[in-house]
C-alpha cells in the first residue's frame, strides 16, 4: 500500500504522472485483492525486489450493494445528523474566535446545522419523486487480480509464488 504523504523523490520518478497502462509479465492471478497483496507481502518477505511488482485489477465492476429502503424519516434523519456534525463544528469555530458565549456559539452553530441539514435533504428527497427509494453502498471490484512482474526477475517471483502455493494455508486466528 503506498503512503498518503507520498514515497521519496526516487518513488516518485518512477511513478508515470498521467493514467498508464501497467507493464510487465503476469507472475500470478488470484481471486480476491486479499489473496495478491498476502503474495506481494509474501515475495517482500522473500527479499524479492518488490519495486518490480504490479497488482492489476482485471474486469472491473461497478458493485452497488442495497443497503435499506429510503423513507422520509430516514432522509430526514440522516440529514439532521449530518447537518448536526457540520453545525457543531461551525460553532466550534465561532466560539474559537468570539470573545463571549462559547456554549451559546456552540449551540447556535449546532442548531443552524440540523435545521440547514432537514432543509437540504427534504429538497433532495422530495425532488427525487420517488425514483430512487432505497440506500445503497458502491464498490469498484475486479474479477480477478494479476501480479504482474518486470521481466528481468519475473522468473524468480513465479518460482517463489510457486512455493507460496505450496504451502498449507495458515489456521484461523
Amino acid at each position: 500500500m503506498s503512503s498518503p504523504f507520498g514515497g521519496g523523490r526516487e518513488q516518485q520518478q518512477r511513478l508515470p504522472r498521467l493514467p498508464t497502462p501497467p507493464t510487465g509479465w503476469p507472475i500470478g492471478s488470484y481471486g480476491t485483492y486479499s489473496e495478491a497483496q498476502q503474495a506481494v507481502d509474501f515475495l517482500a518477505e522473500s527479499e524479492f525486489p518488490v519495486t518490480d511488482v504490479t497488482i492489476v485489477g482485471v474486469d472491473l465492476m461497478l458493485v452497488e450493494r442495497v443497503i435499506g429502503r429510503m423513507s422520509w424519516g430516514r432522509a430526514l434523519g440522516a440529514g439532521a445528523v449530518s447537518g448536526a456534525w457540520f453545525g457543531l463544528f461551525a460553532g466550534l469555530l465561532l466560539g474559537m474566535f468570539v470573545n463571549q458565549g462559547f456554549p451559546l456559539q456552540l449551540l447556535t452553530g449546532l442548531v443552524l446545522g440540523i435545521l440547514a441539514g432537514l432543509l437540504f435533504s427534504a429538497l433532495g428527497y422530495g425532488m427525487s419523486r420517488g425514483r430512487r427509494d432505497f440506500s445503497s453502498a458502491s464498490q469498484l471490484v475486479a474479477g480477478r487480480y494479476d501480479v504482474l512482474c518486470q521481466p528481468r526477475t519475473a522468473e524468480q517471483g513465479r518460482g517463489l509464488l510457486a512455493k507460496l502455493a505450496l504451502k498449507p494455508p495458515a489456521a484461523p486466528a
